[in-house]
């Protein structure tokens, strides 16, 4: 899930604060795996807060608890607009504009990322882990190739839009 909050600019750090606070809360939630603060980019006060978690009713219960109920009436003060989205599974690795192009193009750029994640853990990770068993080996570059992908992907679907969506702007 994604919470865009505007925050009025003399109250940014006192937001960041708060922010700070939620992610610690957040961290101790059952089903939680992790969060993160997007700060705005220049001339913009759009703050992002993106969590993440094991499944619906794990972020049912957040969305129903009393701690996040007492923070949201702590931020109210602090923000002029806020906005909230869901993703669910692979659709969180890609910006998926409202007419995606070709699929051929999604593909390549997962096989692209894909293939410098794991060419990357075979030049850095095996020369430390090259003596682990075979099963560990597998586990850990799936672990991080994984990772990689749910950080990069977002990103580079959003660089790579035009691209993707079969339009000839850059």
């Amino acid at each position: 899930m994604t919470v865009a909050r505007v925050v009025h600019p003399p109250q940014q750090a006192a937001f960041e604060r708060w922010a700070a606070e939620i992610q610690e809360l957040l961290a101790s939630f059952p089903g939680n795996l992790g969060s993160s603060l997007l700060r705005p980019g220049p001339g913009s006060d759009e703050f992002h807060l993106v969590f993440r978690f094991t499944d619906d009713e794990a972020l049912s219960a957040w969305e129903r608890s009393p701690e996040r109920a007492e923070a949201l009436a702590r931020v109210h003060q602090l923000v002029e607009d806020s906005r909230t989205a869901r993703a669910v599974g692979l659709e969180s690795f890609f910006a998926v504009p409202p007419e995606p192009g070709p699929a051929w193009r999604s593909w390549v750029l997962t096989v692209a990322v894909v293939l410098a994640m794991t060419t990357t853990f075979q030049l850095v990770a095996v020369p430390f882990v090259g003596s682990w068993p075979w099963g560990l080996r597998l586990l850990l570059s799936a672990v991080y190739v994984v990772t990689a992908l749910r950080l990069l992907m977002p990103r580079l679907s959003r660089r790579f839009g035009p691209w993707l969506q079969g339009s000839r702007r850059r």
